[in-house]
């Protein structure tokens, strides 16, 4: 079972779902580790003076924003931490769209979200409802004190959480040489066109993720077996530090704030229809008053 790293609670209107957040991804990678090939101690991280090149205590370190004019403006910790999103518990749905309106180029790291306590039947309507719909969430949520967009899909029995990218951390495509778009604009022949679509055509397979694996982890982690095989190992004493639990919560699940939060979003659109549709109603109201000051 992996670590829960978050509790809270999904809310769309007035409906809380309690729910835990799972990481859905692993690095699979290699991680290579920094050794003195000396005395195979491990290098780590020092803290070194860029122009004096000598050690710096961590008590003497700030944190400072450089500007354009290259000064820089110097924040302590207190500040930088008033300044962070304040700790929320939830997930917090502003918006249903078609899966189809993300682009890929949004998406960031998957999490699945688990129901807890009693939340197992209002995580399931939440559910079923949005795979009914065709649509996703779109939701912000602050995880390790940071504010992430992500989008909440309704993936077979889970609703998985994905963190998307803000639109200003993605790059503008203007800034990169890309050819025309349109056949006419890279004048591509019909016969090019027919030749790729039969290949792409042939080369179509029904998607299965679990037919492609990490080939260069799995042929580096083959070379280390063999060492380990003819005893080619090195002793090596690491210290790891251990990460915090997570804070705990307190959501309350209640169903029947779903009708309580159609009525409200009713009411709102009618308020909404009554401010905006009679235009003309103060004209007229002003006309009649005009008629029998006419008459006299």
């Amino acid at each position: 079972m992996p670590r829960i790293v978050w509790k809270g609670a999904i809310s769309f209107g007035l409906v809380h779902v309690p729910v835990g957040l799972y990481p859905a991804a692993q690095e699979i990678g290699i991680d290579f580790d920094w050794l003195d090939k000396r005395t195979m101690d491990p290098v780590g991280y020092k803290r070194v003076n860029k122009r004096t090149g000598k050690e710096v205590d961590p008590g003497d370190i700030v944190k400072g924003i450089k500007q354009p004019d290259g000064d820089y403006v110097v924040l302590s910790e207190d500040e930088i931490r008033a300044a962070y999103p304040q700790s929320t518990q939830t997930i917090a749905i502003e918006t249903f769209v078609k899966a189809r309106e993300i682009s890929f180029t949004y998406l960031e790291r998957p999490y699945y979200t688990a129901p807890l306590g009693k939340g197992d039947k209002v995580y399931a309507l939440l559910r079923e409802a949005m795979l009914e719909a065709g649509v996703i969430g779109i939701a912000r949520v602050v995880i390790h004190a940071k504010e992430n967009l992500a989008a909440l899909i309704a993936d077979g029995d889970a609703l998985m959480l994905n963190t998307i990218r803000w639109a200003s951390e993605i790059r503008p495509r203007e800034d990169i040489k890309l050819p025309p778009a349109g056949k006419g604009g890279a004048k591509l022949k019909e016969g090019e066109l027919k030749m790729a679509r039969q290949l792409i055509a042939d080369m179509t397979t029904k998607w299965k993720p679990e037919d492609f694996a990490d080939e260069f982890t799995a042929a580096i982690h083959r070379l280390a077996a063999q060492r380990v095989e003819a005893g080619q190992t090195e002793k090596v004493t690491t210290l790891e530090g251990e990460a915090s639990p997570p804070a705990s919560s307190n959501v309350v699940d209640l169903s029947e704030l779903l009708k309580r939060s159609l009525d409200s979003r009713q009411s709102a659109q009618k308020a909404d229809a009554e401010e905006n549709a009679p235009a003309a109603v103060p004209a007229k109201k002003t006309a009649a008053k005009k008629v029998p000051r006419r008459a006299a």
